[in-house]
């Protein structure tokens, strides 16, 4: 019987935070065994909470402070688990975007970023036992190109539902990539999961292989 090479480098298993299929997969792919477990909080209540007045937190702080909350919380069900909780936020000249409840929401948001450059901001945590052992945020530059209303028609379409499931409505994975004009920044960051601080933290604790 073959062996899974990547079966290899997991020395031990971890929870993930979250039912992202993104993230699920990003793990997965480099050879973790990973437990998606849901936090199970309200985010759109708690980012209402920290964006309701003057003193708005900065889009980087939101998704530092929700990535270390759904970490806690499932660390509250997983004894002497390494629990993993990431966020990522969407930032447009100072403004935090919030993922849109609607295809016509969605529509509006794409339109308000349209040949501007708007910045993801994904933030990750390792909880065990309630405790923070390390955190981290990375940030990548993203510029629409200036399309047309027809593309944003037929993107739509293409699209569907799925653009529900992103704060900016795209995928760069897949058609979503035909909205840019330029990238700057790590392609797991893109997806909300800073990869190389993570496993760099996760072989200090002797989860994967060093």
């Amino acid at each position: 019987m073959s062996i899974d090479p990547f079966t290899m480098l997991a020395l031990k298993p971890v929870v993930l935070a979250s039912t992202s299929a993104t993230r699920l997969a990003l793990l997965e792919s480099v050879g973790l065994e990973v437990e998606a477990v849901p936090s199970g909080l309200d985010e759109r209540t708690m980012i209402a909470a920290m964006t309701q007045d003057e003193d708005d937190l900065p889009p980087a702080d939101v998704a530092a402070i929700l990535a270390q909350a759904k970490a806690n919380a499932v660390s509250e069900m997983r004894a002497g688990a390494v629990v993993i909780g990431a966020d990522q936020t969407l930032e447009l000249d100072g403004e935090l975007f919030v993922k849109p409840q609607t295809i016509e929401g969605a529509r509006a948001n794409l339109l308000r970023l349209r040949g501007k450059t708007h910045l993801l901001h994904s933030a990750v945590s390792i909880v065990r036992d309630g405790e923070q052992l390390w955190a981290g945020l990375e940030t990548a530059a993203l510029t629409m190109r200036d399309f047309t209303p027809q593309f944003l028609g037929r993107y739509s379409v293409a699209a569907g539902a799925d653009m529900l499931d992103s704060v900016g409505s795209y995928r760069v994975e897949g058609i979503g990539l035909q909205l840019f004009e330029t990238i700057d920044g790590d392609h797991s960051t893109i997806l909300g999961l800073p990869l190389l601080p993570l496993l760099a933290e996760l072989r200090k604790l002797g989860v994967v292989e060093k």
